[in-house]
């Protein structure tokens, strides 16, 4: 019988125009919502970068303080990551990501009562432990909804919180650090703190009532639409293996996975934390003149990230995308150094840059995941993540160690822009299409 069924399904597949109107319909109740809940994510994580334009001057901090406890966030987030994401997968989405997101809130938050490098560091520790799971969790999700040929598309979707959060961010942390100062006896990185620390929790709220955890739980989709659905992602697993976590963790391909994306996160976090101090040595000095301008670069990203992952999509093709785009931001970085005496070119070669380094992020995903399934999927993407997110620590108290040796962040620009040739160049070395990680030896 089910064998009939099935013939019955290869005699008469959906119409193209019912797949499509479906996954339309699934990207517009999921997609903007999790973009929403990238852009606070992405906003706490790296607001630290326009709080050094004060925190600094009012803490005593030297650059190397600012650049360990920035970088500090990624080991929390780095020993945390891969359990995180496995009761994610066990417990569901919409209960672990709602946690997620009100700890990092409240957390983010309390960034506002550092007062001591001992403190900014175990503030910025914790946070990176609360967060630890969300992007990771965000991208597994993605899988259950999406088959690996739509999935590129949808995840940079996603991804554009990055930039967006940038967009936003950035004169909103201008404008709270110029005017709010003062105002209740704080400082006006004590209240951009505050600020944004709250959307995350009332968001996380939200999440308990928006998210679904599976097809199968969704109410909104019809019956025909959820075996629409169910099929493509089973056909979509059929290639691979239910995996042990531990054979996936000892799985050389996965650690190759992870030292390209660590090396493009060492430029994305390059730019996350030192963009507003780069700005600022091209001669402006008014915090929300900085913040307008920081939001250009994230602006292009924007639209760069989708555009590259839709080509990529189209064609099939990812290695020569994400190596291209590595290429091109590491282009964009040594000419931020060559024209930094220029406000107006400097910032053109910034904005290659970030539009460059962002596109490299979504059309990554696409290659782990063509070979990773069900909990070894949670796990090998959780590793890749952890190994990507140590350049966040790595990035900024390298350039941070840099700038205070050579007064000057050229150098530690030009160390960002080495690791992305590097991740091209690693990524070029990956078989076009990556087989599944064998169940058993």
């Amino acid at each position: 019988m089910a064998a009939l069924l099935d013939d019955d399904r290869r005699i008469a597949p959906p119409s193209p125009t019912f797949e499509e109107a479906t996954y339309r319909k699934v990207a517009w109740r999921l997609i903007p919502f999790l973009l929403l809940c990238y852009i606070v994510a992405y906003l706490d994580r790296v607001n630290v970068g326009f709080a050094k334009l004060q925190m600094l001057t009012d803490l005593k901090f030297t650059e190397s303080i600012y650049g360990l406890g920035s970088g500090i966030f990624f080991i929390g987030y780095f020993l945390f990551e891969i359990p995180s994401n496995v009761i994610l997968h066990r417990v569901g989405a919409r209960l672990w990501i709602a946690r997620i997101m009100i700890s990092w809130g409240v957390l983010s938050a309390c960034m506002m009562f550092v007062s001591s490098p001992t403190l900014f560091y175990i503030v910025r520790f914790l946070l990176g432990m609360a967060e630890a799971g969300f992007f990771p969790g965000i991208i597994l999700y993605l899988t259950y909804w999406y088959p690996a040929h739509r999935r590129a598309r949808m995840t940079a979707f996603f991804m554009t919180a990055v930039a967006l959060s940038g967009v936003v961010g950035g004169p909103l942390s201008g404008w709270i650090l110029r005017d709010f100062g003062g105002l209740n006896g704080w400082a006006g990185w004590q209240w951009m703190f505050l600020i944004e620390g709250i959307p995350s929790v009332l968001i996380g709220i939200l999440v308990l009532f928006v998210l679904d955890d599976r097809i199968a739980h969704a109410k909104w989709l019809s019956g025909d639409e959820k075996a629409l659905l169910d099929r493509n992602i089973v056909a979509d697993n059929e290639h691979k293996a239910e995996v042990p976590v531990v054979r996936v963790l000892a799985n050389g391909r996965v650690w190759l996975m992870g030292a390209i994306y660590f090396s493009f996160v060492m430029g994305l976090y390059g730019i996350s934390f030192w963009l507003p101090t780069i700005i600022k040595q091209t001669g402006i000095s008014d915090a929300l003149e900085i913040g307008l301008l920081s939001a250009i670069p994230w602006a292009f990203a924007t639209v760069a990230m989708v555009l590259v992952a839709r080509r990529a999509d189209r064609t099939g093709e990812r290695r020569w995308h994400i190596a291209i785009s590595g290429f091109v931001g590491a282009l964009g970085l040594v000419m931020s150094v060559v024209w930094r005496e220029d406000t107006t070119l400097a910032m053109a070669a910034l904005t290659l840059a970030t539009m460059g380094i962002l596109s490299t992020l979504p059309t990554f995903w696409s290659l782990p995941t063509a070979f990773l399934a069900g909990t070894g999927a949670a796990a090998g993407i959780a590793l890749i993540n952890s190994l990507g997110n140590l350049a966040g620590f790595v990035s900024p108290y390298a350039v941070g160690w840099l700038k205070d040796l050579t007064s000057s962040t050229n150098s530690g620009v030009y160390l960002l822009a080495a690791s992305l040739v590097v991740g091209g160049l690693l990524t070029l070395s990956v078989q076009a299409r990556p087989a599944a990680v064998p169940p058993r030896a």
